[in-house]
């Protein structure tokens, strides 16, 4: 446990590379970097198990910094880590086009683990990444062969300790005693305003205790051997996560700023930036490495190639022992998901619940997809999310594919990302659409990332009924639309829905939503004819005559209405076409042929249905165009009784369509 001059050194260079890199951006955070890079060290330097050539190594250690405003501090060790992060990469900190944004984002930078930045969010990610090892160890290891075996660090602040999402997270964290899950708390009684007792003055290591959560204290955050110390006795816990307080100076080194908010958010400036590196010892020009620093570091990274080769080693040994569980779990890592589509999923030939329908499809698919993880936020029951016949996810059986996640939404959507962020996992999980809203923030963070991840919202209209406006969602499915890169499914019928599951196992570069209904639906004989084009997004249902006076288009539990109400208007001779728009997210990405081939532009005469906010349907109805949806609140009633008074029923559907197609002959 001694530390030499050169491991205060190296700490030393991670602080001045992030106070440089800011200094020329005029723009960051140096106050984290600067206090809690002793404990960053440590952690990479005698416990982090980390490839630098393979970033996305399996059995690596994870870290995620939830403070990530306080990036350069990752981008620091990750640079003289050996990882493929320059010295220009750092003199271009916060700027166009570089490789190391304001924030660390996952996929843009080799060696980040998640993207961080909105606070809480990091640590609940890393709880989901937590979840995945157990997950995976559980279920592929065997006697002799720990193929998974990893630990997940994070590093957080004060204001992840204050934000709900963290709560939620550690609460679940300690339930399931999840003890490879080891958090270094930066505990510096400073936030953006002013001293966190303004606004903070509960004691986080008594909740976290009350969590059940192991908790330990490093008096000084400069002092290597009580940190290493701490971290060595938390590794050696086996019945539940970690918390490690550690008490730092923000800004340390800096006589004027340390310690205050001034630290926090803006650059030293130069006087205060050389004064701090004076107090360092450091007598360097801006961005130095000394030969020194360089060769310790390379001893760290060639260390972490080396546990990379001979996990690669005892992996292939694995494999020869057990075949058929090593294909499956490369294939869980690779993303390939094998199924035989027209084989295992249901058919749907009479009028069901599409989340009936999707308690049915994941069922199906759970025997061939072995890492297929399901859950919701304590609504297995309506959402129809439950594996039938497997086990809880729980201390006693991680290899349990049920999650409870409690009534934690925000936590939830962030696990799920930490689960796709690990890898080898198929996460989904459910809660009602108009609870979107409290997880909003981690799907909007699952697009930024371009995660996999499969959200099931459930009670997707006013059909809800009797529970009321509180429960009925009306803004949430544009709200989700309005998402950059995330995909949101309404599908018209169990059909739909099968399909709908289908696209999201098929294409694991976005973020998938299906919105579905309490209430049954009739199976569509038109869907299964014309299915050949759903994953286009938007297909036509039903055509009579050239279908070039009037198009109707919905999704979900409205395309029935416009289907019936197309085929009478066909029946009076009007040329009409129906269109099922399942996803217009995904139709949207398609050529402009295949669009004009659904949507002819020559058609003015266009009406939309769906009972939510009609705001998405304006760019395809036109100026001579109809989008008929709700921009109110609902009602407490029956859901047919509020659908009817709605208006959403094939006669003002059929009349409207007549007034459209009036207005268009004008």
């Amino acid at each position: 446990m001694s530390y030499s001059k050169n491991d205060t050194l190296a700490v030393n260079a991670i602080r001045t590379l992030a106070i440089d890199a800011i200094e020329k951006a005029n723009s960051g955070h140096p106050g984290l970097p600067m206090g809690a890079a002793p404990m960053a060290y440590v952690l990479w330097s005698r416990f982090m198990r980390f490839s630098p050539s393979n970033p996305d190594w399996i059995n690596r250690d994870r870290f995620v910094l939830s403070a990530g405003h306080g990036s350069m501090l990752l981008y620091s060790l990750l640079h003289l880590n050996e990882y493929d992060v320059s010295l220009d990469d750092l003199k271009s900190f916060r700027q166009w086009g570089s490789r190391t944004p304001g924030h660390p984002e996952f996929g843009h930078t080799p060696g980040v683990d998640a993207t961080a930045g909105p606070l809480g969010q990091g640590f609940a990610m890393a709880v989901g990444m937590a979840m995945a090892e157990r997950f995976l160890a559980a279920k592929f290891n065997k006697d002799g062969h720990a193929v998974i075996d990893h630990n997940t660090y994070v590093l957080a602040g004060d204001g992840d300790m204050m934000e709900g999402v963290a709560s939620e997270a550690a609460s679940l964290a300690g339930h399931l005693r999840l003890s490879k899950l080891i958090v270094l708390y930066d505990s510096n009684d400073v936030s953006l305003d002013g001293p966190t007792n303004w606004s903070f003055t509960e004691s986080v290591a008594d909740r976290f205790r009350a969590y059940g959560w192991n908790v330990l204290r490093v008096e000084d955050g400069n002092n290597m051997e009580e940190i290493e110390g701490a971290i060595a006795k938390a590794k050696g816990q086996s019945n539940a996560p970690t918390l490690i307080e550690v008490k730092t100076v923000i800004g340390y080194g800096a006589p004027k700023k340390q310690g205050t908010k001034a630290a926090h958010g803006e650059p030293l400036g130069s006087e205060e930036a050389s004064q701090a590196k004076s107090a360092y010892g450091w007598d360097y020009e801006p961005f130095f490495v000394p030969d020194e620093v360089r060769e310790h570091f390379a001893k760290t990274a060639e260390a972490g190639r080396e546990a990379e080769q001979r996990w690669n080693d005892a992996f292939e040994a694995y494999g020869h022992a057990f075949p058929e569980d090593a294909q499956q779990l490369m294939d869980a890592v690779h993303q390939r998901v094998n199924v035989h589509w027209d084989e295992v999923l249901p058919k749907f030939n009479d009028a069901i619940a599409t989340r009936d329908a999707f308690g049915k499809v994941a069922n199906a698919l759970a025997s061939v997809v072995p890492t297929l993880l399901g859950g919701s936020a304590d609504l297995s029951s309506s959402n129809k999310t439950l594996l039938s016949g497997e086990d809880h996810f729980s201390p006693e059986n991680f290899a349990g594919r049920n999650v409870f996640y409690g009534v934690r939404e925000h936590a939830m959507g962030s696990m799920l990302n930490g689960l796709t962020l690990h890898g080898g996992v198929v996460p989904y999980s459910g809660t009602f659409l108009v609870f979107s809203d409290y997880l909003r923030p981690a799907m909007r963070m699952s697009a930024l990332m371009k995660q996999p991840v499969l959200y099931v919202f459930t009670h997707d209209s006013v059909a809800v009924g009797e529970d009321g406006p509180t429960h009925e969602p009306v803004e949430q499915i544009a709200s989700i639309r309005a998402i950059p890169g995330f995909k949101l499914f309404r599908p018209a019928d169990g059909t739909e829905t099968a399909l709908s599951v289908r696209y999201a196992l098929m294409h694991r570069d976005a973020p998938v939503a299906l919105a579905l209904t309490r209430q049954k639906v009739p199976a569509l004989p038109e869907v299964a004819q014309n299915q050949a084009n759903f994953d286009k997004g938007g297909y036509v249902l039903f055509q009579h005559g050239a279908g070039d006076q009037l198009i109707l288009m919905a999704t979900g539990s409205e395309v029935q209405l416009v289907l019936e109400a197309g085929k009478a208007l066909a029946q009076s001779g009007t040329a009409v076409r129906v269109v099922s728009m399942p996803s217009l997210e995904v139709f949207d990405a398609q050529d402009d042929a295949y669009k004009e081939s659904v949507l002819p532009s020559r058609v003015k005469a266009r009406l939309a249905v769906e009972m939510a906010h009609p705001m998405p349907w304006y760019k395809y109805v036109g100026r001579e165009g109809t989008a008929f949806g709700i921009d109110h609140f609902g009602a407490s009633a029956p859901g047919n009784v509020v659908i009817r008074e709605f208006g959403f029923t094939v006669e003002h559907v059929k009349e409207l369509a007549e007034q459209v197609l009036a207005s268009a002959n004008k």
